[in-house]
């Protein structure tokens, strides 16, 4: 769990949470156990492990709505059983929450239950027998290779911002870059005559992508023109890819230039920053590449992660052969 950025001030949590009791209405169906309860819980998250607000605040809502929204007026949540648990789960199931949404209610009621069975207010861990769900991992957004040509054809080449998009666009394919690497690439990391570029992917990990021959020549001519162009004279940025205002460009100035592209080529399927990344991976496993190779080149600790695109390459070819078999 991230830290937060900076200590909330506790007082004033604490009396909003004082607020809460006074404004209690009936429906709520809250009795002052549970404030008590949720109001010791949320001092555990705060003092013992340092969460930020905004978390202390998702926890707690969790807990809340298990207490408001399931239990009888008899039972506070110090004496809920398993039974509550799993109809409250249900429950929220039938209102049509996600299997993710679900495994997140679980894990606050976890960590509730866990500080008051460490502080003796139970005997039993109402979910301690109470497994999560497990969530599929939603395939990566890939374009094929047609839409990825109409993609990378669409910057206007007679402007130095277009030259720019076009060697963003054809790097970011070519060595299947994160955006926040793309962006923060600077002129130090590449070896133009090598043909390799040094990145520091997550947890500060450096490695050495190739970068392809189109890809190549496209940077050379952003970098011989489009690049002076666009920082007309202004030094400080060392940056590869720059702005008029002479600072690095932003992800999400990235982030729109993409989206603006696929207009303009006519994608209208639904797109995430990383879809050229994605590209990438699905197209060298569709193409046979090998996947520890993949796995190198993406910069993935695991390889289970990788392993995601061969599912992508599944599914193209189930669509495939829907479309194209008379019996599909």
């Amino acid at each position: 769990m991230v830290m937060g950025s900076a200590i909330p001030d506790y007082t004033q949590v604490s009396i909003r949470c004082d607020n809460l009791a006074s404004t209690q209405t009936q429906s709520d169906s809250l009795s002052r156990r549970n404030l008590d309860l949720m109001e010791r819980f949320r001092h555990y998250l705060w003092l013992e492990r340092g969460l930020s607000e905004n978390t202390i605040e998702s926890y707690s809502s969790d807990v809340k709505l298990f207490a408001g929204s399931i239990l009888p007026d008899e039972v506070t949540l110090d004496n809920a059983g398993t039974e509550h648990i799993l109809a409250y789960l249900a429950k929220r199931v039938s209102e049509g929450a996600s299997t993710r949404t679900t495994a997140r209610f679980l894990s606050s009621l976890k960590r509730f239950y866990t500080l008051l069975a460490r502080e003796g207010l139970i005997d039993i861990d109402p979910t301690a027998l109470v497994e999560a769900p497990k969530a599929g991992r939603p395939l990566p957004i890939s374009l094929s290779e047609v839409q990825i040509e109409k993609l990378l054809l669409a910057p206007d080449l007679e402007s130095p911002e277009g030259i720019r998009d076009k060697a963003m666009l054809e790097l970011t394919y070519s060595s299947g870059l994160r955006v926040s690497e793309l962006i923060a690439l600077t002129l130090p990391q590449l070896n133009r005559t090598a043909g390799v570029l040094k990145v520091n992917g997550k947890g500060n990990k450096e490695r050495l992508l190739p970068v392809g021959d189109i890809a190549l020549e496209y940077l050379e001519q952003y970098l011989q023109w489009g690049r002076d162009t666009l920082l007309k004279r202004q030094t400080g940025c060392d940056h590869v890819f720059v702005t008029r205002r002479g600072t690095g460009l932003t992800r999400q100035a990235f982030w729109y230039r993409v989206k603006k592209y696929a207009l303009d080529a006519d994608i209208r399927q639904e797109l995430s920053p990383h879809t050229l990344r994605h590209a990438f991976a699905t197209h060298l496993v569709n193409n046979d590449a090998d996947l520890r190779v993949v796995q190198l080149l993406l910069g993935h600790s695991s390889i289970s992660t990788t392993q995601i695109y061969t599912h992508v390459a599944t599914e193209r070819l189930k669509e495939l052969h829907t479309e194209h078999h008379p019996r599909g």
